[in-house]
């Protein structure tokens, strides 16, 4: 099965070295995209979804690339993974263009289609951050070949959850396989130092209590361990977005860094410095009326960095200073990350014809969405009350770890509990995401999956018949 595959894969991440990639020429890539320290700047944008109620996590990615490739970085070493499936879907107002801000440049220009449709997976992601070209199925086989002075910048733009980055294939990547690559590659000996950006709703959980401080990796996400992220630039929300795009075009604290980063001359400008202006204006300028806390996790010395090492810094910035009124636009309307699709939905039914076969597909559409997020809902509730109790369920389901712990202590357990629910219930979707905290907690209290098993069928002796709650994906784990 597919998470099987997965698991084994990973699993050779823990088997001791057999070449360093130190000590092997064929590991590295020529490239004349050489930093100040020697090495060579890597970037991987990762969009983890498909579909065009998702145009903005793509937008997203592609406006990161434009900012890379005109801060200096090369292609060659800049891999993409998008499914490309946004710049000509029929829904797209304009075609062959992606826009990431009202008004804003078409970021689809020239990007690279290194990992398009179904070959934007976990596996091909593992063997590109390895630099293992005999992991990677399809694609443009590009893979980050990089040595031990090599700096890497990772940005990755999706759907989430507590302890899980979404994929638009099955299975998700969770926290701990992807610290245990992160570990791998450290292993290797094959870079100096790794940025991660993140934007996903419970960013924070993939490295609270997991991401150590010793491997030269400092991260950041667009939310802490238990809130959403959110979404910006949306029609009828934000000023300046045309009904016709039906859906958010960008997310708030991806556009803040790489908004930041087209304004300020990032040579002088710390990662430090850029994430205090993104959580700023992530957080509606720290009163937290709206919007999430971004965070910071693993080598925060690495934080005082400048940002160009890893992102690079655009020439026609250069020398621009920081002063106290060059900060950021103000804090543009935004959605909850999980209600952003309803956005769409919602846009698409109200946009279309009166009477037309269009109109009476998006109503179906909308009618389905909302089904599947009250069956999931509705589910999850009922299972953890015949679990735990009713009289203790909201305590113990709903309870949030300490700063600095990890959401479970048995990671297997819980890709199991998720299967088995799935299996009965059908799929969680990127919505049921959210719902991973009681799955944990679940495993926490020592739940065996056989137990999990019974109660699921007893409650979901059936389930919505649609797209979202069909398994012709696969599992999330």
């Amino acid at each position: 099965m597919e998470h099987h595959r997965l698991f084994s894969l990973l699993s050779l991440l823990l088997l001791p070295l057999v070449v360093d990639a130190r000590f092997n020429p064929l590991l590295r890539l020529p490239s004349d995209g050489e930093n100040q320290s020697g090495g060579t700047n890597w970037a991987i944008l990762i969009a983890g979804s498909k579909g065009y109620r998702n145009y903005r996590h793509q937008a997203d990615v592609c406006h990161a690339y434009q900012v890379l490739k005109s801060g200096g970085l090369k292609d060659e070493n800049i891999i993409v993974f998008m499914y490309d499936d946004i710049a000509y879907n029929n829904l797209n107002p304009k075609r062959g263009v992606i826009i990431n801000h009202p008004g804003g440049k078409n970021v689809y220009d020239g990007v690279p289609k290194d990992y398009v449709g179904d070959d934007v997976n976990a596996y091909n992601f593992i063997g590109v951050l390895l630099g293992d070209k005999s992991l990677v199925r399809g694609g443009s086989g590009k893979v980050v070949s990089s040595g031990p002075e090599d700096h890497i910048f990772i940005f990755y733009s999706d759907h989430g959850g507590p302890g899980v980055l979404s994929m638009p294939q099955s299975p998700h990547i969770f926290a701990d396989d992807f610290l245990k690559l992160l570990n791998r590659k450290h292993e290797l000996g094959s870079y100096k130092s790794m940025v991660i950006y993140i934007e996903a709703c419970e960013s924070g959980s993939i490295f609270e209590g997991l991401l150590p401080e010793n491997i030269n990796i400092y991260a950041t996400t667009a939310a802490n361990s238990v809130e959403s992220s959110w979404s910006t630039y949306c029609p009828g929300i934000s000023p300046g977005v045309p009904l016709e795009y039906r859906t958010c075009l960008g997310d708030l604290y991806s556009v803040s860094w790489l908004e930041d980063s087209e304004t300020h001359d990032l040579t002088l400008e710390s990662l430090n410095e850029q994430y205090e202006r993104v959580r700023a204006r992530t957080s509606n300028q720290d009163t937290y009326e709206y919007g999430s806390h971004a965070m910071r996790y693993g080598d925060l010395v690495l934080g005082e960095e400048k940002a160009s090492l890893y992102i690079g810094s655009i020439q026609s910035n250069k020398n621009s200073t920081f002063i106290e009124g060059n900060l950021l636009l103000s804090t543009p309307g935004i959605v909850n990350q999980r209600d952003a699709d309803l956005i769409y939905y919602w846009h698409k039914f109200h946009g279309s014809p009166d009477g037309s076969s269009e109109k009476l597909i998006a109503e179906k559409e909308l009618h389905e969405f909302m089904s599947h997020r009250m069956h999931v809902d509705k589910s999850i509730n009922h299972i953890g009350k015949l679990l735990i109790g009713s009289e203790n369920d909201a305590k113990v389901l709903n309870e949030v770890r300490p700063k600095g712990m990890p959401l479970v202590d048995d990671w297997a357990c819980l890709k199991s509990m998720v299967r088995t629910f799935e299996t009965y219930c059908g799929s969680l979707s990127t919505y049921g995401l959210k719902h991973m905290y009681l799955f944990a907690n679940i495993c926490n209290v020592g739940t065996k999956v056989e137990t999990m098993a019974k109660v699921s069928a007893e409650v979901c002796n059936q389930f919505p018949s649609n797209i979202w709650s069909s398994l012709q994906g696969g599992f999330s784990a």
